[in-house]
């Protein structure tokens, strides 16, 4: 299966991210990607302000294109991740959605974890205008490859992947706008230790750029979007402009490699006891 990252500088104008979002799926489709992952919030991205503007709900511009584009290229499409707008809550949602070749939703999966953290002195609170989803999602492609749906910070919580991939995910799509920082340091070791650790595929789409500003706070993304292998090879890495990646995910080497470096199957499960308070 051939598998695309799209790397995108997504902003609040929600008309020019889905034209440039278009562009380049489109291109990856004509580079023969049957599965295309686009980053996290790629329909709009920016302050607080500019989310909940240009939120959706997923009847909206914003899927209904990706439900129209996945039936026309005849591709699973994993449209990163929206601002979704929901009557429940005031809050938004973080959600990525799964949509198969014939255009119809298989799998909508909210962000867990809320990226409430300090990096680098900048203080980010996601929870302030976001509320988190408390459910795991495994999707499958038209041609039958389990994908575990994750987003951007779930990256750092590697029970979240171990899960899916006890579940039977095969590939993990990472749809995300990893901080300039952290996408220097922590990007590229990440993705490979959850490859590794779980004998599974990776496709990370990261934004780059910047997005805005709130006040003197810049919102940049660090690019570098890639695909891994399950033994931990990057087989493509983006360059430093919007664009996508392709790389082939060999199942069938896959299957070797959770053959013989069995670490799902020799887990002891009933040996792990989760401890009822954090030290920190």
């Amino acid at each position: 299966m051939r598998a695309a990252a799209v790397q995108l500088n997504a902003t609040a104008d929600t008309d020019r991210n889905l034209e440039r979002a278009d562009r380049f799926t489109r291109a990856a489709a004509a580079d023969g990607a049957q599965l295309v992952v686009l980053p996290e919030k790629w329909s709009v991205l920016g302050s607080g302000d500019a989310l909940r503007a240009g939120a959706q709900t997923l009847d909206g511009p914003a899927i209904s294109w990706a439900r129209a584009a996945a039936r026309e290229l005849g591709i699973d499409l994993v449209a990163g991740s929206i601002a979704e707008r929901s009557e429940d809550t005031e809050r938004l949602r973080n959600a990525s959605v799964h949509v198969g070749p014939d255009g119809e939703l298989r799998a909508v999966y909210r962000k867990v974890h809320m990226f409430d953290v300090v990096v680098d002195g900048t203080r980010y609170r996601e929870s302030d205008h976001e509320q988190p989803g408390d459910e795991l999602v495994l999707s499958e492609t038209a041609g039958g490859v389990e994908l575990g749906l994750t987003v951007c910070y779930d990256l750092r919580f590697p029970e979240l992947y171990r899960i899916l991939a006890v579940r039977g995910a095969r590939v993990f799509t990472v749809p995300s706008a990893f901080t300039v920082p952290t996408t220097r340091d922590h990007w590229e070791v990440l993705l490979r230790a959850r490859a590794i650790e779980d004998g599974c595929f990776v496709v990370a789409a990261n934004q780059i750029g910047e997005h805005g500003r709130s006040g003197s706070v810049s919102h940049r993304s660090g690019g570098r979007s890639m695909i891994v292998d399950p033994w931990g090879i990057v087989l493509a890495v983006a360059a430093d402009r919007e664009g996508h990646i392709v790389a082939d995910l060999d199942l069938d080497a896959q299957a070797r490699v959770r053959r013989d470096l069995p670490s799902l199957a020799n887990r002891r499960p009933e040996a792990y006891v989760w401890p009822q308070e954090t030290r920190v």
